[in-house]
């Protein structure tokens, strides 16, 4: 099996500050999803979990990237 290829620099320095929007995005997203199936359902939690379903998604992905690029 052939050795992988290496990334530029500038490559793997974009990959982290993607992140920097990443885990915020996640998290806004996640909440506005909520707070509009809490409108539409008529209840007042599903915001909070679709928050920390934003969250942990930011996470997971950060965790990728940077498993990714560490190897």
């Amino acid at each position: 099996m052939p050795p992988p290829k290496k990334r530029s620099p500038w490559a793997q320095i974009g990959d982290y500050v993607s992140l920097g929007v990443m885990l915020p995005a996640a998290t806004v997203t996640g909440y506005f999803i909520g707070v509009l199936l809490d409108h539409w359902f008529h209840t007042s939690f599903l915001y909070i979990v679709f928050l920390l379903l934003g969250i942990v998604a930011g996470f997971l992905e950060v965790i990728r990237v940077v498993t990714k690029n560490s190897g």
